[in-house]
């Protein structure tokens, strides 16, 4: 990781970028698949004692909050690299804690339409004031000064992100839920595997991923291979966030038509694998988490849509990205859940945004070695629904790391 990420881990130790980015669509595709399940579980009263495994943790410090509009809901989901505990197995040496993902859960009054926003990791955001919490060590603010959107996580853990990114969206948010890598072969396996569509085939020995062209149902261990395969495309996040919209899609399609309520014990599995990773704040309690999620699994595919932070390049580090004027637009449209502005997809030009009057200075902007920059930054913010056709995303893969 560049920049501030790096200095707030002690020791200086860090993930290689290319497995720390891939684990992007893990944790992400997770998320809503969690959510998907928590609610097909709740049917069951006796199997509720699951839920005791979910950590909590108490959020503080949010400061001058944006308003609330209507009755919508707004959860930040988080996917968490920290290696503390049964994560130990992913690195032991790697110390401190990154938010690799960053989504915003936005679900309509009535549940009856849902956004996933997903936001770039590597976006400059301000440096605000967060105290120490859950081992992280909290951080001062810092007038005109920015760091990575990430950054704020290993900080001043979840209440730090949750606070930046109120502040830098305008969206208020109601909840947060965090997942890390623990289990995901298993829950992966439990779900009895993910589709995933590859234009050309991929034959990497550094994820031992090996793979034809055209679609595949992989298990645990080769969708972890998929997940942590560096060379794909341009190398870029931001195509890294287009695929994992439409393997969320995947992930989506195949719960909805999984007959989990049909196993009662495939499906205690797969929960309990879920809840013993994942963490949410303390005023999320059990019964509204099964009742969102109850709500949320009898959505249709068409009602969710998966959109993206539109950005264009940072100057003055070229690993980093901010978020174009039009992104104000998109999050005032998702706060007062309205009709969201019209859609693009990756590569359109945007030459024609212009930089802010004033660019605040950015802490530690050095580039790492072997670290390709954003590449066809967003000017547009996607969407897709969950019931996109997973093998429509060959702009995902363009650019000239392709397969063998």
């Amino acid at each position: 990781m560049s920049g501030h990420g790096a200095s707030r881990q002690a020791g200086g130790g860090h993930a290689p970028r290319g497995r720390r980015a891939s684990r992007v669509l893990a944790w992400a595709a997770a998320a809503l698949a969690a959510v998907l399940i928590i609610g097909a579980l709740g049917a069951y009263a006796a199997y509720r004692h699951v839920f005791g495994e979910i950590g909590r943790v108490r959020v503080s410090g949010l400061g001058h909050r944006p308003p609330r509009y209507g009755n919508s809901l707004n959860i930040l989901v988080i996917g968490s690299d920290t290696r503390r505990g049964a994560n130990r197995g992913f690195g032991a040496h790697i110390s401190g804690q990154r938010s690799d993902t960053i989504l915003v859960l936005h679900l309509s009054p009535g549940l009856r339409r849902a956004v996933v926003l997903s936001i770039p990791r590597d976006s400059v955001v301000p440096v605000l004031s967060c105290p120490a919490a859950n081992g992280a060590p909290g951080q001062p603010a810092q007038q005109g000064q920015v760091e990575q959107v990430n950054a704020t996580f290993a900080a001043g853990g979840p209440g730090c992100l949750w606070k930046t990114v109120e502040q830098a969206t305008g969206i208020r948010l109601d909840h947060f839920m965090e997942l890390n890598f623990t289990g995901f072969e298993r829950v992966i396996d439990d779900l009895g595997g993910v589709t995933i569509c590859l234009p050309y085939a991929v034959d990497d020995p550094n994820s031992r991923l090996h793979l034809s062209a055209g679609p595949h149902h992989v298990m645990g261990r080769q969708a972890l291979a998929y997940w942590r395969v560096r060379y794909i495309g341009m190398g870029s996040d931001l195509q890294r966030i287009a695929r994992d919209q439409y393997l969320m899609a995947s992930l989506a399609q195949g719960v909805k038509h999984a007959d989990l309520l049909g196993d009662p014990a495939r499906l205690y599995r797969v929960v309990s694998d879920i809840a013993g990773s994942l963490t949410t704040d303390s005023g999320f309690s059990p019964g509204a988490l099964i009742s969102l999620a109850q709500h949320v699994r009898a959505l249709p595919l068409r009602a969710v849509r998966f959109v993206e932070v539109p950005v264009t390049p940072y100057p003055a580090n070229p690993d980093w990205v901010r978020w174009a004027p039009r992104a104000r637009t998109l999050f005032r449209a998702i706060a007062a859940d309205r009709k969201l502005p019209r859609p693009h997809r990756h590569g359109h030009s945007s030459a024609t945004a212009r930089p802010p009057p004033s660019r605040p200075t950015a802490r530690s902007p050095s580039r790492q070695p072997g670290r390709s920059g954003p590449s066809h930054p967003a000017s547009g913010y996607g969407g897709i629904t969950a019931g996109a056709n997973v093998c429509r995303d060959r702009g995902a893969f363009a650019g000239p790391l392709g397969g063998h």
